[in-house]
């Protein structure tokens, strides 16, 4: 079986890590798998990127002209929006050039794929989805307007009172390219996500699965706390709280300014926290402990020790698919504290292997904090947390259900 993933990055974002951590647990089962990106950041022969001078250039300039649409709407919010309207990619021929048994998308935006490329694949698609976006009229995360229900328009993310807008005419430019295509499959990470999808106009009439990304356990495992807290000259004799995302501080949707009002709650006496994602911003918060500024941390041993030097791990996102940085941390036996929102009630079990704050309550998430920092049973918890992830989530165990739905798809 051959098998090509597709995503803009192979190494670069949450989206990227998912999807290259697939890609290299499918050949370890066998699978005749490559990965086609934009933009290639490792050196692993599997991968391909882009080759030519021209090619490259256009990855670079593709982005900036993808962006041009969305400038004329002055009141749109930070959520990010892709048109994805531009006609020139030549992607789709290297694809089919290819000549897969299947072709797997991924994340495909930042200037990578036209959405009239979906029409024109061959080959029979799984699409994985890593949030809203492809069942949107371009925002890739809603911000709980609902409207991909319907047709969108009056964009929430646009600051758009108009019905028909940039977000409508992009719905109704996927509804005509998506139909062409007799063999697409969509992936739901998260239970939320799946049933997001099927309720979606653009996806109602597609089979719509329920698949997590994967994570290699053999390289996100405990590491003795003392040794992980001393590798990153973190202090040895204090509860470390963790957060961290990509733009960590500064994306709403990541929840830093409820993560705030929560801490706000605390008894600090012996609290550190330590962000990742984020370097010190110019004017620090006004808190009563000392934060602990790590930048961004792209390898795995260095993000394995820092999961595992942790306490307790909290993700304040309000809108969440299937976090990255929730399944890394149980992974390293970290107990998680996160809003019951999206995907995380994938992972999280309530007072089982974390807590799971009601909605947007910050109140509730420093009682999460709190409940699991003073714990009796912190080792139970622990050991929950990895439990839960060599279940469910370990590589070779998801790597086989792929293989699965790979075959179903074939066979149809």
């Amino acid at each position: 079986m051959k098998v090509l993933i597709v995503n803009t990055s192979d190494l670069e974002g949450g989206a990227a890590r998912a999807s290259y951590r697939l890609h290299k647990a499918l050949l370890v089962e066998g699978v005749d798998s490559q990965m086609l990106v934009q933009s290639k950041a490792s050196d692993d022969f599997t991968v391909t990127g882009l080759i030519s001078f021209i090619q490259k250039a256009l990855s670079i300039v593709r982005p900036v002209l993808e962006a041009l649409p969305v400038l004329a709407y002055k009141k749109r919010s930070q959520t990010l929006f892709s048109p994805s309207w531009l006609p020139f990619s030549q992607l789709v021929n290297r694809i089919n050039a290819i000549n897969p048994d299947a072709v797997h998308l991924h994340w495909i935006n930042n200037g990578m794929m036209s959405m009239g490329d979906i029409a024109n694949i061959k080959a029979p698609i799984i699409w994985s989805l890593h949030d809203m976006w492809a069942f949107t009229g371009g925002c890739h995360y809603d911000e709980e307007c609902g409207a991909y229900v319907n047709s969108c328009g009056s964009c929430k993310v646009l600051g758009s009172s108009k019905g028909y807008d940039l977000s409508r005419y992009l719905f109704k430019r996927k509804f005509a390219n998506y139909s062409k295509h007799k063999n697409l499959t969509i992936v739901g990470l998260s239970r939320w996500l799946a049933s997001c999808a099927e309720r979606s106009r653009l996806f109602k009439k597609n089979k719509v699965v329920c698949l997590p990304n994967a994570i290699d356990t053999s390289i996100y495992l405990p590491l003795e706390k003392t040794v992980a807290r001393e590798l990153l000259r973190l202090p040895l004799d204090k509860k470390l709280i963790l957060f961290g995302a990509m733009a960590a501080t500064s994306d709403p949707r990541k929840g830093y300014k409820e993560l705030c009002e929560a801490l706000d709650l605390l008894n600090s006496d012996d609290i550190e926290l330590v962000v990742f994602g984020s370097s010190a911003p110019k004017v620090p918060g006004s808190f009563n402990f000392k934060i602990h500024y790590l930048g961004q941390l792209y390898d795995d041993a260095t993000l394995r020790a820092l999961y595992s030097a942790a306490d307790v791990m909290v993700v304040p996102s309000i809108q969440e698919n299937l976090s990255n940085a929730i399944m890394e941390s149980l992974a390293c036996a970290t107990p998680v504290v996160a809003f019951d929102v999206g995907g995380n009630g994938d992972m999280i079990v309530h007072k089982e292997n974390g807590y799971l704050a009601k909605s947007f309550d910050t109140t509730d998430l420093a009682e999460g904090i709190e409940w699991i920092l003073n714990a009796p049973n912190y080792e139970q918890l622990s050991a929950n947390a990895r439990n839960k992830v060599l279940r469910e989530f370990d590589s070779r165990v998801v790597a086989k259900r792929y293989i699965e739905l790979y075959e179903s798809v074939l066979d149809k």
